[in-house]
């Protein structure tokens, strides 16, 4: 007669007794649909979710710290300088945001949304690739369109069409683009030969957006707020074959990239606080980030991007591995979102900065 009895090792092993749950601790639960939800009830359920969704309410969470935060928040140290001792002065000091994103974002969505940021002054400093630049102004003189990634490359060659993920710029625009910074760029030569001070990046980008003199452009509006914008690799696309075609042409042009790296290192170290919003890797990231060693790191960082880590690139690297390099501080508020910044940058935007904005 064989026993019933549950073997002791066994039982033991899939019954293991739990240490009790600390008090604190939240548990999972998604969004209820069977109540009514607001937008902002929606997106602050994302907390409870588990997996990204949680890593994009920790986000949401940070980039609304970096909003709220005033120096006043602080008591006044005994070395406080002068200038940050008035107490009207203290309430007026945020913390400055640092946001960078790849030239796709540009050519995608994204652009009003970042736009919409620089419109209402959310952001002190932008950092970007030559991608970045160029797509915005040449939206302004031709559309993008909505493709598919499968596309025949030979196909759309021969059309003169240019494909970038599932969207389609025609050569054309490209064209335009080079019509209308053509003469600007001869203008610009011609300044700098009577004046004797040349361009940097941020300096050669701002000319433009008072050019372009288009709403629709975000870098009008970051002329038109007086917010820098940093392209170290300026040259790394459209414009660098026109500004190749301008030298041949009219030569000289001259374009800086020594002054724009201390104006944008000497923002960072005056900034009382400094925190990131970086989306995508490469130069945009870095350039950032290793802005923020200047001042022993970034007191909050978002990090939304697809990178791994696993070949050690900059671009997949997590935030803690910024906190080795002192390009985050010890102890400061960081997240990094697993995911494609067209899918959770405009909900993280529309749960931070475009609250009051919503209606829902």
């Amino acid at each position: 007669m064989s026993s019933t009895l549950v073997p002791d090792a066994a039982s033991a092993a899939v019954l293991l007794r739990s240490e009790p749950v600390p008090e604190a601790s939240v548990s999972v639960t998604g969004p209820n649909f069977e109540k009514s939800l607001s937008l902002q009830e929606f997106l602050k359920s994302y907390e409870r979710i588990g997996f990204q969704a949680n890593s994009l309410g920790k986000a949401i969470d940070i980039v609304n710290r970096m909003r709220s935060w005033r120096l006043s928040d602080e008591a006044i140290t005994e070395d406080e300088p002068d200038e940050y001792r008035s107490s009207e002065v203290r309430a007026q000091t945020r913390c400055n945001v640092f946001l960078g994103y790849t030239s796709n974002l540009i050519s995608s969505g994204l652009r009003e949304v970042i736009l919409y940021l620089v419109k209402h002054k959310h952001v002190s400093a932008i950092v970007t690739t030559a991608g970045g630049i160029e797509e915005d102004f040449i939206k302004c003189l031709g559309h993008t369109y909505l493709a598919d990634f499968n596309l025949d490359g030979a196909d759309l060659r021969r059309r003169g069409m240019n494909r970038i993920g599932n969207l389609i710029v025609p050569n054309d625009n490209y064209c335009k683009f080079e019509d209308w910074l053509t003469p600007i760029l001869d203008a610009m030569l011609a300044e700098q030969q009577a004046s004797g001070q040349v361009w940097t990046p941020s300096s050669f980008i701002r000319r433009l957006g008072k050019e372009i003199n288009d709403e629709e452009s975000v870098y009008y509006w970051a002329y038109k707020n007086d917010i820098p914008v940093f392209c170290p690799a300026l040259t790394d696309g459209s414009l660098g074959d026109m500004i190749y075609f301008h030298s041949f042409r009219n030569p000289g042009l001259i374009v800086d990239i020594v002054q724009d790296i201390r104006n944008l290192n000497e923002l960072s170290r005056k900034s009382r606080k400094a925190g990131m919003i970086i989306l995508g890797g490469g130069v945009c990231k870095h350039q950032i980030a290793n802005a923020m060693l200047i001042r022993n790191g970034a007191d909050y960082s978002v990090y939304i991007n697809t990178g791994q880590e696993f070949d050690g690139s900059d671009s997949g690297a997590r935030p803690e591995e910024a906190v080795s390099w002192g390009k985050i501080r010890v102890g400061a508020e960081s997240v990094k979102v697993f995911a494609d910044a067209t899918l959770v940058f405009p909900m993280l935007v529309a749960a931070t900065f475009a609250k009051d904005h919503q209606t829902l």
